[in-house]
């Protein structure tokens, strides 16, 4: 498959300058439907002044929103900390948050619609009580079935949304759900976990785990609009960390121990395959012990559900590619018995009409 523009152009921001008016207009469509455009006004910031006016208007939007953004989430990580210090509950900030905290490059660009933090499973109920004192409160009213699937079955309590700045907070006590088929040593992930500096109260994970949970967050997901921004997590993370020679030491052992050695191989056959990035060879050898069955099949799948979804770069294939991922995605993530149910329920619960009252389990 050819890469689609945006994907060329991130990878060669200089090229954007060859661009012709409709190339724009198709560059700025394909990254914001791939959540992008602020990592491409990042990349073409040397350039910025020679983009034409009208694409240089929404980068600099795009440019302002990711600032604001960082902002915003500083001050709700300081209101976590607030809600959880008085408890001893230091939680382990993840994903889009972890990086901006952290400082990391991978947060350049990088725009996200929730903060997400994990807690061990024994203090889920104290945590919950406590943001829910704290201005916290569901997203919306769950029947039994769906309270039921996230506290028995998933590996988070039900979305947060606060009720006055209206951001939202994910509650994490695993990185997979505790039906998947990939058991994860949960317990691990905390015994490395890094304090930040000038941020008591709240971790990060250590750099090899990190990665590692990047990479079971893409390639065990289903839904993948925002496949790309997280291939380039990926990348951004690895290009990083990969400066310290230890952590290619410990990047395949550490996956084995945590139960991940297949989604890092995924993660690592990805970043290299469209992105280029930087991998030793030894680590590259060690990590394809752990080759998935139909690695063919996945390629197929993959190598058209992470492009952008956009019209523009979808092929013939590419639906049905995207509803395979989907469906493995929740045959990783439960036994088939209350696979088919759940599955049965959602295509039901598409044909109900809106504002009927769901059918109980």
């Amino acid at each position: 498959m050819s890469p689609p523009l945006l994907l060329r152009v991130l990878l060669d921001p200089a090229s954007a300058l060859t661009l012709r008016p409709l190339d724009w207009d198709l560059l700025l469509r394909q990254a914001r439907r791939g959540v992008l455009l602020a990592k491409l006004a990042v990349l073409l910031t040397p350039w910025l002044e020679q983009v034409p006016p009208g694409p240089r208007h929404h980068l600099h939007a795009a440019l302002m929103t990711a600032a604001r953004q960082a902002k915003l989430t500083h001050w709700e990580v300081s209101r976590i900390q607030a809600a959880l210090l008085p408890l001893g509950v230091e939680p382990i900030l993840l994903k889009g948050t972890a990086y901006l905290m952290a400082g990391l490059p991978a947060s350049q660009g990088r725009v996200f619609g929730d903060v997400d933090i994990l807690v061990p499973k024994a203090r889920i109920a104290e945590t919950e009580a406590a943001l829910l004192a704290h201005g916290w409160c569901f997203e919306e009213e769950l029947d039994a079935y769906d309270e039921r699937y996230y506290r028995e079955w998933m590996h988070e309590i039900p979305p947060l949304t606060h009720e006055h700045r209206g951001s939202s907070l994910d509650v994490h006590h695993a990185i997979l759900p505790p039906s998947a088929r990939i058991q994860v040593n949960t317990a691990a992930l905390f015994e490395d976990a890094q304090a930040l500096p000038n941020r008591p109260g709240v971790r990060v994970l250590a750099p090899v785990t990190m990665v590692l949970h990047s990479a079971a967050h893409l390639f065990h997901e289903g839904e993948l609009e925002k496949g790309l921004r997280d291939l380039f997590d990926l990348d951004a993370l690895l290009r990083d960390f990969g400066r310290d020679p230890s952590f290619w030491a410990a990047l395949v052992p550490r996956a084995r121990a945590l139960g991940l050695s297949r989604p890092l191989f995924l993660a690592l056959r990805y970043t290299t395959r469209w992105l280029g990035t930087p991998v030793p060879s030894d680590v590259l050898e060690a990590a394809a012990t752990d080759t998935p069955v139909c690695r063919a099949l996945l390629d197929a799948c993959y190598d058209r559900a992470l492009m952008p979804d956009h019209p523009s770069c979808d092929g013939i294939l590419t639906g049905c590619a995207r509803l395979a991922l989907y469906v493995r995605s929740h045959w990783l993530r439960m036994s088939i018995g209350p696979l088919i149910q759940h599955l049965c329920r959602k295509a039901w619960m598409r044909t109900r009409p809106a504002g009927e009252a769901p059918a109980q389990p």
